[in-house]
């Protein structure tokens, strides 16, 4: 049977997910080409005529997870930030869930060590998260739900998002055994409004 014909762009995106779908079931460090090139259906110069280089498909995979994560957890209106905070938390760690290989990828070799351009990319990501949770932590602290402080919501920014990336890890070593989203509501929740803490004015 003949294979089917697909443009450059939905064979680069054929790649990319399929590539996810290994990370998840082998790790990222266990997948090499010509793994992709047999799950894919292709020849290993092929997958170079669309990728030159291996840290570029692995590029191109950081940026559809982020992609993929930032459309499907942009922050709704409220008028309780802290709860939109923690639905937002919420939507992360589901997202996770839907692509396991999230937490061997962030934490994988070719993150830290072989791909300086997947290091920077992931790392942009989060620091734009981390602002994002403590622009939300800034107004609840204009509402009086926290404590004011020059370093309170930079501190609890950070504390989440550090929080879901240990939850997450724990997820994956625990052989995804327990439901991601349920327990980060209930323990990220904790963390929340436990340092926001009662206010008195």
């Amino acid at each position: 049977m003949a294979r089917e014909r697909k443009s450059a762009e939905d064979r680069k995106a054929e790649i990319v997910q399929i590539a996810i779908q290994l990370a998840g079931e082998l790790g990222p460090d266990r997948v090499t080409t010509q793994a992709l090139a047999d799950a894919v259906g292709l020849s290993q110069p092929a997958i170079f005529r669309h990728f030159p280089t291996k840290p570029d498909i692995w590029l191109a995979v950081g940026q559809t997870i982020a992609r993929r994560m930032e459309m499907q957890a942009a922050p709704e209106p409220g008028n309780d930030p802290l709860a939109v905070l923690e639905a937002l938390v919420a939507r992360y760690l589901g997202q996770i869930m839907q692509t396991p290989a999230i937490p061997a990828i962030l934490f994988s070799r070719e993150l830290h060590v072989e791909n300086e351009a997947l290091r920077r990319h992931f790392e942009t990501v989060m620091t734009g998260r981390r602002k994002m949770f403590e622009a939300l932590i800034r107004e609840a602290q204009s509402q009086g739900q926290v404590e004011e402080g020059s370093d309170k919501a930079a501190d609890l920014a950070a504390l989440v998002l550090a929080s879901i990336q240990g939850l997450a890890m724990r997820w994956s070593l625990e052989a995804r055994g327990f439901d991601l989203e349920a327990e980060g509501r209930r323990l990220i929740g904790q963390l929340i409004r436990g340092c926001a803490g009662p206010v008195v004015r």
